[in-house]
């Protein structure tokens, strides 16, 4: 994380104290843009409390923990994924061969710990630090979080993490150790969202990448208005059917 060190007062948070409205977030032309709360504890009812109110921690060594709620927001409206050529044509030999696998919290740790050594686009090191491994890890033994894996011919071959409450999705991290192994487990994670009538993915973080997939910006008040209609809605069973790729296969228009 890069991001210049806090000069004006932020709230501090006590264990199991409620947040500030997302609207205090520092603005623009403050040093950390979306920058909310720091302090507060990592576990299941903060971090709970956190996303329902689109909200998420993120913090380097040496760092307390900080909360954000940037504005806009970068999402990825899943009608709006975008499969391109290249893709759909690695995903449709590894299927035909028989070679691809998709597994949903067969090793969430294993995946966790993996997206902690890739660091962000454009960052040094990593922000996924011991304890929100070990956060995280709680989330998903509590079910609210989850991996979708890319298994290659038997082996983890990438993957990603996220936080599901009610019909919301928020994407953490993602890691690759053959070449589309995570845009696989994005585009897996995209046919089953649109399986179960997911209509967005949080991702957080502005990027090149998340924007050539179909990521786009939405301004903070709309997405904590989509956040408060999705917890409404029942949570998925998470498990994938290989029979979900037609959401996106069957896609042309929006490939590329």
């Amino acid at each position: 994380m890069s991001h210049s060190p806090p000069n004006r007062a932020l709230p501090w948070l006590e264990p199991g104290q409620a947040f500030p409205a997302v609207e205090t977030a520092w603005s623009a032309t403050d040093p950390a843009p979306g920058l909310l709360a720091a302090g507060g504890v990592l576990d299941v009812p903060t971090l709970v409390a956190a996303y329902s109110r689109g909200i998420f921690p993120w913090y380097s060594a040496g760092q307390p923990i900080l909360w954000w709620s940037t504005d806009p927001r970068m999402v990825l409206e899943t009608d709006q994924f975008r499969l391109h050529r290249s893709l759909r044509k690695t995903l449709t030999r590894l299927l035909r061969e028989q070679r691809l696998e998709v597994r949903f919290d067969h090793d969430f740790e294993r995946v966790i710990r993996a997206c902690a050594h890739t660091p962000r686009d454009g960052q040094n090191g990593t922000w996924i630090l011991p304890a929100m491994v070990e956060a995280y890890v709680r989330l998903h033994q509590s079910g609210l979080a989850h991996s979708v894996e890319t298994w290659i011919d038997g082996e983890l071959a990438g993957g990603l993490y996220c936080v599901n409450l009610g019909a919301m999705v928020y994407g953490e991290s993602m890691f690759s150790r053959q070449s589309d192994a995570s845009k696989l487990a994005l585009a897996a994670l995209v046919a089953f969202c649109r399986a179960h009538a997911m209509p967005l993915i949080d991702c957080q973080q502005n990027t090149a990448h998340l924007a050539s997939l179909g990521g786009q910006l939405m301004p903070r008040d709309a997405f904590c208005r989509h956040v408060r209609m999705a917890l409404s809605h029942p949570t998925p069973h998470w498990e994938f059917q290989p029979v979900y790729w037609q959401n996106i296969l069957s896609d042309d228009g929006r490939s590329a």
